[in-house]
């Protein structure tokens, strides 16, 4: 009964300094949370996740996004010089205190918004692709409808105290996963220290997972008033990307702690599996009434699946083909699946498609083959 009264105190102590209790024995400090797999987009842990708070300088992910989207699309290169506007210089907050009229390149201050979380460079880039900061955040707002962040308002570019600007876990989760979809970032978003100005300038990376987790891929870090502490932060491990957020921490401290944790948590109990596809069990499929006799099957690129950590050999898989096929068939269609199962309960599928296509029969198609044919015998 004691114990039972300790822990019950312990967890109003740890509600009231705004620690979040979690199961599976977790316990971070903070208010909201989740923890998700990148490739698969399933949440492994979630607390609050739908709670909408500031999210401070995490909101730089969607910056970061829509930069990376117009070097892709060609609206802008890396080689971009970029004119620093009076707006983009009077940010304040942490920044590389541009100057008016001083010119960068688009890859000096991505460094500066990705490493150092620079507001006056993360206005500048959004300037550069937008034209202004107003135009920039309503395609901020854009994309995040496009991703399904419906808990989302963006206010600035930056993350500074705005009211109204706010986001959740899971839609601060969402947008990490596009971000990194995007392999340039890393090559941001992993640097300890770097530099600008030959020097004068140092950068140092205010998310220290970067430099003391092994894995680490980035992402961001935030913290105002009103937001406390945040970080989304990323990982990889043995081919599974793991993405946590945490919102609300007391200090910075916690937030690393927080993040770790749940990192910890995932790599500890999960694994990502692709299963071999069992090529044994194809067959060329008949076609009735098509200008050839039979398909030939194969499968597509089986997705990854996130297991229990030490179940990977224990996935099956189920072929299912028709035993006829009716043309006209067309290369690449799906004419079969597979069907992937763990201790007996289905987890997903992938399919079987057609290697090459065939015509329905008709008499052209049937001269034209008795033509070749007799070419080929002659």
């Amino acid at each position: 009964m004691k114990r039972l009264i300790s822990a019950f105190l312990a967890l109003c102590l740890a509600f009231i300094m705004g620690t979040t209790a979690f199961a599976e024995g977790i316990t971070i400090s903070a208010k909201s949370a989740i923890l998700i797999e990148k490739n698969t987009g399933r949440v492994l842990f979630e607390y609050e996740a739908d709670t909408p708070m500031p999210p401070a300088s995490i909101t730089k992910i969607m910056t970061l996004l829509l930069v990376m989207e117009a070097i892709e699309n060609g609206k802008i290169a890396l080689e971009t010089e970029v004119t620093a506007s009076e707006h983009a210089c009077s940010m304040g907050g942490s920044q590389i205190w541009l100057e008016p009229g001083e010119v960068f390149s688009v890859h000096e201050l991505l460094k500066a918004a990705a490493i150092a979380s620079a507001n006056d460079a993360c206005t500048a880039l959004a300037e550069a692709v937008s034209g202004t900061e107003e135009a920039f955040v309503e395609l901020m707002n854009q994309k995040a409808a496009e991703l399904g962040m419906s808990n989302t308002v963006f206010k600035n570019c930056t993350g500074l105290d705005a009211e109204g600007h706010v986001s959740t876990a899971r839609d601060i989760a969402k947008m990490s996963a596009a971000l990194l979809s995007y392999n340039k970032i890393k090559e941001y978003s992993t640097v300890w220290m770097d530099s600008l100005r030959n020097g004068e300038t140092e950068l140092t990376n205010t998310n220290k997972l970067v430099r003391f987790y092994k894995g680490c891929t980035g992402l961001k870090t935030g913290s105002t008033d009103e937001a406390g502490c945040c970080l989304a932060a990323s990982a990889e491990r043995e081919g599974m990307e793991l993405i946590s957020v945490t919102l609300g921490s007391p200090n910075t401290d916690e937030r690393f702690a927080a993040g770790r944790k749940l990192l910890d948590y995932g790599f500890a109990n999960f694994a990502a599996a692709k299963p071999v596809p069992p090529q044994e069990e194809l067959f060329d499929i008949p076609v009735l009434h098509g200008t050839a006799d039979y398909i030939v099957p194969v499968f597509e690129e089986p997705k990854t699946f996130l297991l229990p950590k030490g179940q990977e050999s224990q996935i099956e898989q189920k072929v299912t083909l028709p035993e006829k096929l009716e043309a006209p068939v067309e290369k690449g269609q799906i004419i079969g699946k597979v069907t992937v199962s763990l201790n007996g309960g289905e987890i997903g599928e992938y399919n079987i498609l057609a290697k090459e296509g065939t015509e329905k029969m008709s008499f052209l198609a049937a001269i034209k083959i008795l033509f070749a044919k007799a070419v080929s015998t002659a």
